[in-house]
């Protein structure tokens, strides 16, 4: 059966619309084509005027278009831009964090060392230098302030010793062991230290507090008035502690009383030196045996 001859797009206005106006936007493409060509030949000014006018309303659109095209090229680069910052800043962050570790570690030994230099040079000038030791261990949260050396019997260490650093007196030991011997320290609420001030000579008694603390006292009858920044140091009287031992600076007064802290702080310390006590123990005088009496009194 041969096909109609009627090939209108059937009874669709919308069709037939869009093929009319499509048969016009060909013609009328064509009319400015052939206008445009004629008008190029025949007068290249007014089609340079005619071009310019185009150019003017063309260009904001291409310029657009060209951001819009390069925008969305460079998305995948962004992105991946932006893991790789976020890893780079990660990475950083890490490295931070472990160079602050090694820079603690450093600053920790290299006070150790200044402290440890310090101590070497007391005991080079000290005469009565017994040994130097580390503190292992304080009794920082308790009522009772002892700290315990890694030195004792064996190093020649003896209870009653004074312990001191460079920047002041510890305390004094009580006990000891093969290897160890325990200090009692000089904010210890049982520790007495005979003192003296140091800008006049004033004698005093330096008391713990028990709470990192001393208290001085004036050991004459005579109230005595402190002054914030007296310092006091080791008197000597008693013969355990050496004379001239940083002690104490007093911080506030209160009546004949004096708050001070210690010129060595307990809380900080890493190494001690161990002294002889001031004034050497009597040795006892041998007594004559009773054999010896009766033969003297039969000559």
């Amino acid at each position: 059966m041969a096909p109609p001859r009627n090939r209108r797009p059937g009874f669709s206005r919308r069709a037939q619309y869009g093929l009319f106006l499509g048969y016009v936007g060909a013609v009328g493409g064509m009319l400015i084509g052939v206008a445009l060509l004629l008008l190029s030949t025949f007068n290249p000014p007014a089609f340079a005027a005619v071009r310019g006018f185009f150019s003017e309303i063309t260009t904001p659109v291409a310029s657009g278009l060209t951001w819009v095209r390069t925008s969305v090229a460079g998305v995948p680069g962004g992105v991946s831009s932006y893991w790789n910052v976020r890893g780079e800043n990660a990475r950083l962050k890490k490295q931070m964090a472990d160079d602050a570790l090694l820079v603690d570690r450093a600053r920790t030994l290299n006070q150790e060392n200044r402290h440890l230099r310090e101590m070497l040079k007391l005991r080079d000038v000290s005469t009565d230098a017994v040994a130097v030791a580390r503190l292992v261990a304080s009794s920082i949260g308790s009522t009772r302030r002892y700290a315990t050396l890694n030195a004792g019997g064996w190093q020649g260490v003896k209870s009653g010793q004074p312990v001191r650093q460079p920047d002041g007196l510890i305390g004094q030991v009580v006990e000891t062991s093969p290897n160890t011997a325990r200090v009692l320290l000089i904010v210890d609420s049982e520790s007495i230290v005979p003192v003296r001030r140091t800008r006049d000579g004033l004698p005093g008694i330096a008391t713990g507090r028990g709470d990192g603390l001393l208290d001085i006292r004036s050991a004459s009858v005579a109230t005595m008035i402190f002054q914030p920044g007296d310092s006091f140091v080791t008197s000597g009287t008693g013969g355990i502690f050496p004379p001239n031992i940083p002690v104490a600076r007093v911080i506030r007064t209160a009546r004949d009383i004096a708050v001070a802290a210690p010129s060595a702080n307990p809380d900080a310390l890493d190494f001690a030196l161990v002294q002889q006590t001031f004034l050497p123990e009597p040795t006892p005088t041998p007594s004559a045996s009773p054999s010896a009496k009766p033969a003297a009194q039969k000559k």
